[in-house]
């Protein structure tokens, strides 16, 4: 089915000005105006992240949304999926956040700002208390894995979408530097594309 609504979530310190989140928006902008588009500033705490996403699409039609996230976006579209039945596109995912942002507690600063925040370790828990158990239905996801990403595992995220729809791609890097080449087929997946 072909969603009316599609909802964007950008990876730890990045933000709606990504490369990626604004190349969708330019997508959705030139092919798919009609298509409610939302892509908001997350907060660092995951808690109060997924409660603002839960509250932004609460009257949103799960049957005909999706949700594109990447890395830490990727794991929180993961949540959002499992929490309201709908397709999810994942551009290497987080797997395990808990464990692998708690080597960044304290202050940092986001990739497209010279805005600093502070990363708590009450995050790491939040992130482990909400992560998915086995996927209800991996057929609903679609997940584009990079062999080159320097940041997490591709194996790691391999097996965890395992049954779902996965392009692993040779090469690459965490950012997705090459995302034009993946988008036809994302965009096939979330029927609003032809088949690539």
């Amino acid at each position: 089915m072909t969603p009316t609504h599609l909802l964007y979530l950008h990876g730890f310190r990045s933000s709606p000005q990504s490369a990626k989140a604004t190349r969708m928006a330019a997508w959705v902008r030139e092919h798919a105006p009609r298509l409610t588009w939302w892509c908001p500033q997350l907060p660092p705490s995951p808690r109060e992240a997924v409660h603002m996403l839960e509250h932004g699409v609460s009257r949103w039609p799960h049957e005909r949304m999706a949700i594109i996230g990447s890395s830490l976006g990727g794991f929180y579209a993961t949540v959002m999926a499992e929490r309201l039945g709908c397709k999810a596109v994942l551009l290497n995912p987080a797997v395990d956040p808990a464990r692998d942002l708690a080597r960044h507690i304290g202050e940092t600063t986001a990739w497209h700002s010279e805005e600093r925040f502070f990363f708590r370790p009450e995050y790491v828990d939040e992130l482990r208390e909400m992560t998915p158990g086995a996927l209800a239905d991996p057929a609903r996801y679609f997940a584009v894995i990079a062999t080159g990403d320097e940041v997490l595992s591709w194996r790691e995220m391999s097996e965890r979408y395992r049954g779902g729809h996965l392009r692993i791609v040779e090469g690459s890097d965490h950012a997705l530097t090459d995302f034009d080449e993946h988008l036809p087929h994302l965009l096939h997946f979330l029927e609003l594309g032809p088949s690539p």
